[in-house]
C-alpha cells in the first residue's frame, strides 16, 4: 500500500513538472482532406445550338379564278388530301362555251376565205401565164390569200385561247396537299381581273422549319473554325433535331438546306431553314418548335460535373490536384452544360484530375489526398434533345 502511494505521489509530480517546464510542445498536424476526383478525358463533342423555329409549308399554292363566273359547286372536302390535276371548284362554263362555238365559226368562215383566196391566185397564174392579166393584179390576188391565211391563223388562236378559258372553268389543284377552307361558296362571282382566291393547297411532307442564326453567332463559328476548334460539316449534311411545344421530341431528324448570304438589317440575323419528313403531319405551317442544331463537332472537349465549377468576378474555374497531391485552382473556358456537365472547352488537359467533392474543405496550395469519384455520371453521348442548353451563369468566359 506505501509502495502503491509512493508510485502515485511520483507521478503526479512528473506532470506537474512536464507543465510547469521549459520543454518545447510539438504541434499535432491535422491530416489532409479527403476530395473526390475525376480525369479529364479530352473525347469529341458536338457543338449544339438551340433556337426557336417555325413550321412553313414545303410548296404552298393559292388556287384563284382565272376566269369570270359564278361558282356552280365546290368539289372537295375542305382539309382533305387533294392530287395534282383533282378538280376542285366548278365554274358556270355556259359563257365560255358559246365563245367556244363562237372562235370555231369563225375559224370555219377563215378556212373558207382562205379557199377562195387561193382558187383565185392558182386562176390568176394560169392567166398571167397567157398574158390575159398584169402582173399587178396576180400581186393582189397572192396578197388577198396571205391575208386570209393570217385571218386562219388569228380566227385559230381565238379558239385555243377560248378552249383554254372553258378549262378554266373547272379548278383544279396546281398541286398535291391538303385543301384549306374553302374561300367562296356556290353562287359567289369571281373575277379573273381580280384573281379571287377560291382555296389554298399546302404541301406538309416534307415539310420546312425556319430559324435564325444571330450574325455574332455565326462569326464565333467562324473563329472557332479558323482556330481548328470546331468542324463543321457541309450545309446539307448538318443535323437538326425538334423540340414539340409539349417537351417531346420529334420522331424525325432533319438537315440544314439554305442559308441566307445576307443579313436582316433589322433583327441583324440570317435565315436559315432545315428540311423534316412529315409522314404523319404531326407538323402544321405556323407551328412553333425548337430546334437543336449540330452546329459541328468539338475535336477535344472535357465534361465535367457541375459542382466542380467554380464562379467569380475573374471568371469559371476548377480545383485540380498536382503532382505532389497539392491543390491547385485552374481557369477555364465553358462552353454549354450537358446533362448536369459542364463541356470544358480550354484550360484542362488530359490526366488532370479535378475536384468534384470536398471543395469546401480545401485551401489552395493545401496537400489533399484524393480518391476516383464512383458516383459521378458524365455525359458521354448527346444530349436529350428535350433537355434545354444553358450558357455559362454572368461572369464566366
Amino acid at each position: 500500500m506505501h509502495a502503491r502511494r509512493s508510485r502515485i505521489a511520483a507521478t503526479a509530480a512528473a506532470l506537474v513538472a512536464g507543465c510547469g517546464g521549459d520543454a518545447p510542445q510539438v504541434p499535432m498536424t491535422p491530416p489532409a482532406p479527403a476530395v473526390s476526383v475525376v480525369v479529364a478525358e479530352p473525347r469529341p463533342l458536338e457543338d449544339i445550338e438551340v433556337v426557336p423555329g417555325r413550321v412553313q409549308a414545303y410548296r404552298t399554292a393559292d388556287v384563284r379564278a382565272r376566269v369570270d363566273g359564278i361558282v356552280e359547286r365546290r368539289l372537295y372536302d375542305e382539309g382533305s388530301n387533294v392530287e395534282e390535276g383533282q378538280a376542285l371548284f366548278q365554274i358556270d362554263p355556259r359563257e365560255m362555251r358559246a365563245a367556244v362555238n363562237a372562235a370555231r365559226a369563225a375559224l370555219a368562215r377563215a378556212e373558207a376565205e382562205v379557199q377562195n383566196a387561193r382558187q383565185e391566185a392558182d386562176r390568176y397564174e394560169d392567166l398571167l401565164a397567157d398574158r390575159a392579166v398584169s402582173e399587178q393584179e396576180y400581186d393582189a390576188a397572192v396578197a388577198r390569200l396571205r391575208t386570209a391565211e393570217a385571218g386562219v391563223a388569228e380566227a385559230r388562236a381565238e379558239l385555243e385561247r377560248a378552249e383554254l378559258d372553258l378549262s378554266f372553268a373547272t379548278v383544279t389543284a396546281p398541286i398535291s396537299g391538303r385543301a384549306g377552307r374553302a374561300q367562296v361558296t356556290e353562287g359567289a362571282l369571281v373575277s379573273a381581273a381580280e384573281a379571287t382566291l377560291l382555296t389554298r393547297i399546302e404541301q406538309l411532307d416534307p415539310i420546312y422549319v425556319n430559324f435564325s442564326a444571330s450574325s455574332g453567332q455565326l462569326l464565333e463559328v467562324r473563329k472557332q473554325i479558323a482556330a481548328g476548334r470546331l468542324q463543321v460539316p457541309a450545309l446539307s449534311s448538318v443535323e437538326v433535331a425538334l423540340v414539340l411545344e409539349d417537351g417531346s421530341v420529334y420522331a424525325h431528324e432533319g438537315n440544314v438546306d439554305f442559308l441566307d448570304l445576307s443579313f436582316d438589317v433589322e433583327t441583324g440575323t440570317a435565315a436559315l431553314r432545315a428540311e423534316f419528313p412529315n409522314p404523319d403531319w404531326l407538323l402544321l405551317p405556323g407551328q412553333f418548335v425548337r430546334a437543336r442544331v449540330v452546329v459541328g463537332v468539338r475535336p477535344d472537349v472535357t465534361l465535367i460535373p457541375q459542382r466542380a465549377v467554380l464562379f467569380s468576378e475573374q471568371g469559371a474555374s476548377v480545383m485540380v490536384v498536382g503532382p505532389e497531391n497539392q491543390a491547385m485552382p485552374r481557369p477555364v473556358e465553358l462552353g454549354e452544360m450537358r446533362e448536369g456537365s459542364w463541356a470544358v472547352l480550354a484550360g484542362l488537359e488530359a490526366g488532370d484530375r479535378v475536384i468534384v467533392d470536398g471543395l469546401q474543405r480545401v485551401q489552395p496550395g493545401q496537400r489533399v489526398e484524393p480518391e476516383l469519384a464512383d458516383d459521378v455520371a458524365v455525359a458521354d453521348s448527346p444530349p436529350d434533345p428535350s433537355s434545354a442548353d444553358a450558357g455559362p451563369p454572368a461572369g464566366s468566359p
